[in-house]
């Protein structure tokens, strides 16, 4: 299966799921060992998340929909920046960003 990437914390389908933080060291051990699919939809956020996570992230403006026992890296700012404000890498680090960990029980 594979492990979605996602740039907000988004529940997909009506099931039963966990979110747990997960720090960037463990978020680049899993897409070491995953195939990935990523649901992100901006090229600044895919390139930055590229060099945070040290593997392709690319664009993929696509509707994702996470399966029972699918994971998921969800990429949360700790902030909302402007209404259609596209952030440096210096914009996202000043506002602050959090990995989760999103799993689907059922």
């Amino acid at each position: 299966m594979l492990l979605g990437i996602l740039n907000t914390s988004i529940v997909t389908a009506y099931g039963s799921y966990e979110y747990k933080p997960v720090s960037l060291e463990e978020a680049q051990k899993l897409v070491q060992e995953f195939e990935i699919l990523s649901a992100v939809g901006h090229e600044s956020t895919s390139q930055i998340l590229s060099e945070l996570l040290q593997a392709e992230v690319p664009v993929n403006r696509i509707q994702f929909a996470q399966e029972v026992g699918q994971i998921a890296i969800v990429f949360k700012l700790k902030g909302r920046p402007p209404e259609g404000k596209i952030l440096s890498r210096e914009e996202i680090d000043a506002i602050g960003y959090d990995f989760g960990l999103l799993s689907r029980k059922s």
